[in-house]
């Protein structure tokens, strides 16, 4: 007898369903989130199972891998692709694992790509990274808001950096409560700049660059923290046979809906890595900086539209010739990126 098998994970229990080929209900239960009591549970059925779906969820990791520990055929689904019929009046988490092990049984399941377990916490550092990264952006912004609204005149971010309390004092002009306030978002930001080059140090001592991803540091914008934060979060570039997938996972391609040359609407434009689409916007900044090529594209394209639309522009380009640079082993060429 062939089975097939579907968790719906929650933050803390399971629900697990088991399907034969006729879409019959041979288990069913909602269990607590411990390996072993669901491992228990698929015990009986150990040989006729053929695969296991399990929700992508934040929390999947320890289920997923041990499932495959044990032996078992596990799909990761993607639960964005997963369709159910609006015109439902009641559903549940038991319904749920139903829909997944009947879409199992027919070989149409969305799925989505299993992290080598071996690579995640790295990659997963990076992301810590990252998140603080932002959180370090939002208080320079922060810092230099409180400079425009009170003296009328902007700061670069190399003079937040380089604030000390006479500088504060000078701002502020005798306002305590000002003074406390930017204060507060340097205190902050030092902790956070640390935490960063911790993480950075951190990374160096146990990952590079594999080879097929050194090519990167080709392109303008990109370093090795933040090619390697490219490389962790593209895994395996065998699963992008275009540039315009590696793009579009990359967040970098805008979402929409045509017909008959009319725009219907809009679809998911979240879709895909935020990840990767963060690292590609961090090296676009870079690139205006540093390439002039780059900088005059950005200033033109800004003229025609607005910053955030032509850094994103950056960006996409930038992804598209990383694609590039990795399949073919190729050195970044701007003239053929930013022509």
């Amino acid at each position: 007898m062939r089975l097939n098998a579907a968790i719906d994970l929650h933050s803390n229990n399971s629900v697990l369903v088991i399907l034969d080929e006729k879409d019959r209900v041979v288990h069913e239960g909602r269990h607590p989130n411990d390996l072993k009591v669901i491992l228990a549970q698929l015990s009986p059925y150990r040989e006729d199972v053929q695969a296991i779906a399990v929700e992508s969820t934040y929390n999947w990791y320890w289920l997923v891998d041990g499932l495959m520990e044990a032996g078992y055929d596990v799909k990761l689904v993607n639960t964005v692709a997963v369709k159910t019929y609006d015109g439902l009046k009641y559903t549940s988490d038991e319904h749920d694992a139903k829909h997944l092990a009947h879409l199992l049984n027919l070989g149409i399941l969305p799925t989505g790509y299993i992290y080598p377990k071996k690579d995640r916490a790295v990659r997963d550092l990076l992301r810590k990274r990252s998140q603080l990264v932002r959180h370090r952006t939002a208080h320079i912004l922060s810092v230099q808001n409180l400079t425009s609204r009170n003296r009328g005149n902007g700061m670069t971010m190399e003079k937040v950096y380089k604030l000390d309390d006479k500088g504060v004092a000078g701002i502020c002009g005798g306002d305590a409560s000002l003074a406390l306030a930017m204060q507060s978002n340097l205190v902050v930001l030092r902790c956070l700049e640390e935490q960063v080059h911790t993480i950075e140090r951190a990374v160096l001592k146990q990952a590079r660059l594999k080879p097929q991803f050194k090519k990167l540091l080709t392109v303008d914008g990109i370093g090795e923290i933040l090619g390697m934060t490219i490389m962790y979060e593209a895994g395996d570039m065998k699963r992008f046979e275009q540039v315009g997938h590696f793009a579009s996972y990359s967040r970098c391609v805008t979402s929409s809906r045509w017909s008959n040359g009319k725009k219907k609407g809009t679809g998911n434009r979240k879709n895909g890595n935020k990840y990767l689409g963060w690292a590609f916007v961090e090296a676009a900044h870079h690139a205006v900086r540093y390439n002039e090529r780059i900088r005059k594209f950005y200033q033109r394209k800004k003229a025609r539209t607005n910053g955030i639309v032509a850094l994103k522009a950056i960006a996409h380009k930038l992804a598209r010739a990383c694609y590039h640079v990795i399949k073919e082993q190729a050195v970044f060429d701007e003239t053929k990126a930013f022509a």
